[in-house]
């Protein structure tokens, strides 16, 4: 998770955000957007307008090599 200054809404708003590969058919589903070659932003999609947590591209590659492949939990 980034220690920075977390993005304001301005940097967040139009970006491009993509339904993770992860995300389930419930509804639990999280969103992912690059802000530059440096910053994910990951939020759930249900609440676009609410809290966007950021990580570096590192940390983001690192978390999502752990997660199990879709279809097999």
């Amino acid at each position: 998770m980034s220690k920075g200054q977390a993005p304001g809404i301005g940097q967040t708003r139009h970006r491009r955000w993509r339904k993770s590969s992860y995300s389930g058919t419930a509804g639990n589903c999280v969103e992912v957007a690059q802000l530059n070659p440096d910053i994910h932003a990951v939020r759930d999609s249900k609440n676009p307008t609410g809290p966007v947590l950021t990580t570096t591209t590192q940390q983001w590659s690192t978390f999502t090599t752990h997660l199990p492949t879709p279809g097999t939990t």
